[in-house]
């Protein structure tokens, strides 16, 4: 190793010691825990409905990769493609109400590859504020006009969508991952046909828990393909096991298959992962009884929330957000629940915007309404430090 590259390593490695410590300064250093989930309770999974432990769709995963193997060994459009890849898309079709779906390796994959797919330079594509990074990275990365409105603010987006011309496209949240509001998504459906823009819902936190049968807010609104033509979903989180697709017209998939760099060039899911998640979708569709469950305990932690004076932000969905504001306290409080026996995990900037540091709950099918009452209890025993 020469002199130059030595002093080249140097530097780069000293501008990221100091880097790591301007985080720890401002308490936004991440670290990842190892826990044992037998010894804590955990309130900060996305397995809303308790299905990724589920006997059926274990089995049904164990089942398909006695038959199949473990990985897909190549692309979709390679030699990755099996029978039920293609058996999960078309029932994935039919449960969305669409003409086709097509499987993405991750959501964030899915999100990135179909805006960048959908999207060239002066096209526009207009975002709200508190949209997933995966829709903010597809949307900055297509290289097309981007501009984001203040959160939910329907006014603004008029005004940005009456003063852009030529192809437009309205990318949203249906549930916001941080702060488990809604979108106004019916709203949003009348702006995009009055504006002739393209609307992309991304369902990754309402599919399986919102709708008569777990399709989402879509469905809960009793829109169509007609009103969202773009919906993205997520499999690892109601559905408990992984991957994601994104569901439309013949059209729309077919441009995905020959455009989406994130789709052509990947390893396609394993389709152990696809059977599981056939299972899965079947429980949720029949199995009510765990949405109905889950918003009872909703229900009874906002309800608890309320009468101990808590900090809660407004939201009917799974995430139920504590807002503390400072990083460092955000921190703490949440060690402080870990010792508890609660796994509930402090969110920062730049998840969340400055000073609006939470703690992030969320329920689970799974909970049972004791662990929510001791919650509760721990989070009053806390509470001092709330404010």
């Amino acid at each position: 190793m020469n002199l130059l590259t030595k002093t080249c390593e140097t530097m780069i490695s000293s501008k990221l010691i100091s880097h790591l410590e301007t985080l720890k300064a401002q308490g936004l250093y991440r670290s990842r825990r190892i826990f044992d989930d037998k010894t804590v309770v955990n309130f900060c999974s996305n397995d809303y409905l308790g299905l990724a432990k589920n006997e059926t769709v274990i089995a049904a995963f164990k089942k398909a990769v006695d038959i199949y193997g473990i990985g897909s060994g190549s692309a979709h459009l390679i030699c990755g493609h099996s029978n039920t890849h293609h058996v999960l898309e078309e029932e994935l079709a039919e449960f969305t109400g669409r003409e086709r779906a097509l499987l993405f390796s991750t959501g964030y994959m899915a999100n990135v590859g179909t805006i960048n797919a959908l999207l060239e330079r002066g096209d526009n594509v207009f975002e709200d504020k508190l949209n997933h990074a995966s829709l903010i990275d597809g949307g900055l990365s297509s290289g097309a006009n981007f501009k984001r409105y203040p959160h939910a603010d329907l006014k603004q987006l008029e005004k940005l969508l009456s003063t852009a011309s030529g192809q437009k496209l309205i990318v949203t949240d249906g549930v916001f991952s941080m702060d488990g509001d809604v979108a106004p998504l019916r709203e949003l459906t009348a702006l995009s046909k009055q504006n002739a823009a393209l609307l992309m819902v991304d369902e990754a936190h309402g599919f399986g828990v919102l709708g008569k049968t777990g399709g989402g807010l879509i469905e809960q609104l009793n829109l169509t393909q007609n009103d969202v033509p773009i919906l993205m979903g997520t499999l690892g989180k109601a559905f408990g096991t992984f991957g994601a697709f994104v569901a439309g017209s013949e059209t729309l998939i077919e441009t995905l298959i020959q455009s989406a760099r994130t789709y052509i060039y990947t390893t396609a899911l394993p389709p152990a992962i696809a059977e599981a998640t056939r299972a899965s979708l079947k429980i949720v569709i029949h199995e009510t009884w765990r949405r109905e469950k889950l918003q009872a305990l909703i229900t009874q932690f906002k309800t608890g929330a309320e009468q101990l004076n808590l900090p809660l932000m407004p939201s009917d969905s799974p995430i139920q957000p504590l807002l503390i504001g400072d990083s460092f306290r955000a921190t703490q409080i949440s060690q402080q629940l870990l010792e508890s026996g609660f796994l509930v995990s402090a969110i920062r900037p730049p998840t969340v915007p400055k000073n609006k540091a939470r703690l992030r709950i969320t329920l689970s099918a799974l909970h049972e309404f004791d662990d929510v009452s001791r919650l509760l209890e721990t989070l009053h025993r806390l509470q001092k430090n709330l404010k």
